[in-house]
């Protein structure tokens, strides 16, 4: 349990981690609304923790609206449908069940039947999308000419970014991916690709993320832009 809290106007307590640092200036402060809801401080080694409680307080409006802005998890159960990689998914759960089994009823519904304990079950959920995410983002990228491949595909659960792509040649997705639109995620995979010629965002950058994505590149960029957040909504 942190030992300072930071109390919203609507009550809720928001964890304060506060690190003091050599050779730091200033105080910098930064809230992350995901994995966990949480502020981090990072002060001068012989800055008092009250001043940096004091800087925080006197920020009390930033934060409040990121964290009224940010959306909350949404914790899952059986019974519960959600949507990934273009399926609309009931999620059930059988205890008796060692492992877990994809019934795909037509293209687009399917029921998960989740296996072993109750307390498993989320996270039983989640290996399985991420499980598949990675599939389908290999078949997305051998859509495309065979040059741009990466040596490796590595599936992460970052916050900051959807992608990256090393000049080792490996490509990191994000697999929070998996609940947007399918055309999203292509623009994704796509895009990092695309760093694969220019490792920057040059104009012929842009115009190679157009030509392997297609006609729509612009729509799936302005979705990621706008509805980004709601791909953490779980777990």
């Amino acid at each position: 349990m942190a030992e300072y809290e930071f109390v919203l106007s609507s009550g809720e307590r928001i964890p304060v981690v506060i690190v003091a640092r050599r050779g730091l200036r200033n105080i910098t402060l930064r809230p992350k609304t995901r994995p966990v809801r949480e502020i981090h401080i990072s002060k001068p080694w012989l800055t008092p923790t009250a001043t940096a409680l004091r800087f925080l307080e006197q920020k009390r409006r930033w934060c409040e609206r990121i964290f009224n802005n940010a959306p909350q998890k949404i914790r899952l159960h059986s019974g519960d449908e959600i949507e990934f990689l273009g399926w609309h998914v009931l999620l059930t759960h059988d205890p008796s069940r060692r492992s877990n089994e994809f019934v795909a009823h037509d293209d687009t519904s399917a029921t998960l039947i989740v296996g072993g304990g109750a307390d498993m079950f989320e996270r039983r959920v989640r290996d399985f999308i991420r499980s598949q995410f990675l599939i389908v983002a290999k078949q997305m990228v051998h859509s495309a000419p065979r040059e741009l491949w990466p040596k490796r595909i590595a599936v992460r659960d970052t916050t900051s970014r959807w992608g990256s792509c090393s000049t080792s040649g490996t490509m990191s997705l994000s697999w929070r991916l998996a609940f947007a639109p399918r055309d999203v995620m292509r623009y994704v995979v796509m895009h990092e690709l695309a760093h694969r010629v220019h490792m920057d965002h040059s104009p012929a950058f842009w115009q190679t993320v157009s030509q392997l994505y297609g006609f729509g590149v612009e729509r799936a960029k302005r979705w990621l832009n706008a509805h980004g957040a709601e791909l953490h909504r779980y777990f």
